[in-house]
């Protein structure tokens, strides 16, 4: 029985490249992520780990087949617990299979991005079909934010990125550390 799972959202090149073409923390949530990976990776048991990515349209940095679109950190399809899921929305339950693999008891850690689009989106519904749900501060992260209204202007990601959080720990996420994640997948 699936009792955890790891969610990795739209972890591709073309978020996790260099600033300015990826997001300005790209570096460290490529190591974050990757740590975040390969201590679920090395659990006993492993969680389930679903590698989720999004499809953009022709013309987008991630349009199918491009550069872009590849996942960051390579997907162990050998290994039963490991998937793969494509998805053209915010919500990467929406049209896709991810609810069928995904118990509605089990705990799911989210990590990726955008923390503003496909995190948001992804925890709320998680969270209203009964999931619990960890996001992993430092594990995720957005662009900034261009603002139209209000006068303009723009709002730094990192800023994006702690709204993000507390909206979502307001609606029951719990928002843990970078230091917690080992616990995570130990703790049974």
């Amino acid at each position: 029985m699936i009792k955890r799972v790891l969610l990795l959202l739209d972890v591709q090149t073309c978020n996790l490249s260099n600033p300015p073409k990826g997001v300005p923390s790209a570096p460290t949530l490529r190591k974050n992520i990757e740590s975040v990976l390969t201590t679920a990776r090395n659990a006993k048991p492993p969680p389930m780990i679903v590698h989720v990515r999004n499809s953009g349209e022709v013309g987008d940095p991630d349009e199918v087949g491009s550069q872009g679109w590849e996942l960051m950190f390579t997907p162990m399809l050998e290994n039963d617990n490991e998937h793969v899921v494509d998805k053209l929305k915010n919500n990467a339950f929406l049209g896709t299979r991810l609810g069928d693999l995904i118990p509605i008891d089990a705990e799911v850690v989210v990590v990726g991005l955008g923390s503003d689009f496909s995190v948001r989106a992804t925890c709320s519904v998680a969270l209203d079909r009964g999931n619990e749900v960890i996001l992993i501060r430092g594990a995720h992260g957005t662009y900034d934010r261009m603002e139209i209204l209000n006068g303009g202007g723009i709002t730094p990601a990192d800023t994006v990125e702690a709204e993000v959080e507390e909206e979502l720990e307001d609606a029951g996420v719990a928002v843990l550390e970078m230091k917690d994640v080992h616990a995570i997948f130990t703790d049974r």
